[in-house]
Formats: structure tokens, sequence, C-alpha cells
């Protein structure tokens, strides 16, 4: 009895530790990060409304409260379909 008793009280305190929360970097208890690029400008530029759709829609899940409380941070980077561009406004998100 008194080994279950010590067990019980073991796997109580170990709760709390257990439901701690880990987000990766981007993330935390009130905010969701999401990175993009789109091609605002240059000679696709007519695909940049892809992202001008995405992010309205993110706007929506935000007025509407979020993902599980949490708000999106939609940030969007123009790539203006030049190589060198679009490879630093890939990278950029990232880092």
């Amino acid at each position: 009895m008194k080994a279950l008793l010590v067990g019980v009280m073991a796997a109580a305190l170990a709760a709390p530790a257990a439901a701690q929360k880990k987000y990766d970097t981007g993330a935390n208890d009130k905010e969701i990060k999401i990175g993009n690029t789109n091609p605002y400008s240059g000679p696709a530029s007519a695909y940049g409304q892809i992202g001008k759709a995405i992010a309205a829609y993110f706007k929506m899940v935000n007025d509407q409260g979020g993902i599980n409380g949490r708000k999106i941070d939609f940030i969007s980077y123009d790539e203006p379909c030049s190589l060198p561009k679009t490879v630093e406004m890939a990278r950029k998100p990232v880092e």
C-alpha cells in the first residue's frame, strides 16, 4: 500500500512537468509566425494575388479568435522572379 501511495504521489508531481509547453522558434502561447514569399512585383506579379488571399484568410482566422487562442503572424516577402532575390527572400523567413 505504501509503494502504491508513493507511486501515485510521484505521478502527481511529475504531471505538471510533463504538461510544460515547448515551441519551436516562431511560436509561443500568443502567436504563430508563418513566413511566405510571393511575386508581388515583376513579370509574375499576377500571382501576388495568391499571397494577398492567404493574408486575408489568416486575417479572418485572427478576427475569429485565432487557432486555439493564438493569432497568426503572417509575414510575406516579395520575390520578383529574379533568382538571386528569390533565394534571399526564401532565406529571410527561415532566419
